[in-house]
This record gives C-alpha cells, structure tokens and sequence, in this order.
C-alpha cells in the first residue's frame, strides 16, 4: 500500500483506510525524517481508535498510553535510546507483546526489537508538503 496525502483531512481519510486494510495489525513502526508528520498520523490513528485523549510525542518519556474503545494504545518515541539495553530495562516486551496497540517511532534504534508481523510505515516529505506514505507488512 502506496499514498500520498496532501493535507491533514487527506491523512485523516488514510488512517481510517489503514485500520480497515490491516484490521489484525497491532504493531505498528513508523519511520522517516524528523518533523515528516509520524506523531500527526498517530494522532489521527488514535482518533479512529477511539481515543479521547491528544496525543503527544513521548520524546522524553519514551512511552505514553491511552485509553481506546477496545483497549490501550502504547505510543513509543525511541529517538533518545542510546542502544537496545535501555529498551529491555523499559520492559518493551510487556508492551509489544500485550495485543494491544503499540506506535513505534524511530524503530532503527531497536532494530532487532521490532516483532515479527509489525506494520511497517515510511513517511517521506514530496513537494507541497506532500507526504508520501508507504505501508508493508514485515
């Protein structure tokens, strides 16, 4: 799955599409440039699960949880992790093995982390503004 969004109603429409393409799909990883939009896709992602709560980027907390209709969104920025130890320490596997809803951001800091059967997502800025969204099952 292949799209380009041009605005925020756009990606808006695309959340809801990438909920009903991948209904089973817990983990979800999102990769691309700082400041291409990964935290606003959440969000929205969030929004069609149910969520009432705004969604941040847990940059510093590393994760943050919300309350959806059926269950818990875990939402994950690994930006600051120096390795893959910190990760374990966290706990990740409490997380990424619960069957409830994980966001990874930044998922080349724990390469050999990310579960099998993950979403994968790249963000790329096109001109415009655009973002150009790709989406492949691992």
């Amino acid at each position: 799955m292949e799209r380009q969004v041009k605005n925020l109603e756009e990606m808006k429409v695309f959340a809801k599409e990438l909920l009903s393409h991948y209904p089973t799909h817990k983990v979800f990883v999102f990769d691309g440039p700082m400041g291409v939009g990964k935290t606003t896709l959440i969000q929205m992602i969030g929004s069609q699960l149910g969520t009432t709560d705004t969604i941040s980027s847990p940059t510093f907390s590393i994760v943050n949880e919300y309350q959806i209709e059926k269950g818990i969104l875990y939402h994950f920025d690994f930006y600051r992790l120096e390795d893959e130890e910190e990760a374990y320490d966290m706990g990740y596997e409490e997380y990424f093995y619960s069957d409830q809803y994980c966001f990874i951001e930044w998922p080349s800091k724990i390469p050999n982390l990310i579960p099998e059967k993950a979403l994968y997502l790249h963000l790329e800025l096109g001109g415009n503004q655009e973002r150009k969204i790709k989406v492949k099952e691992i």
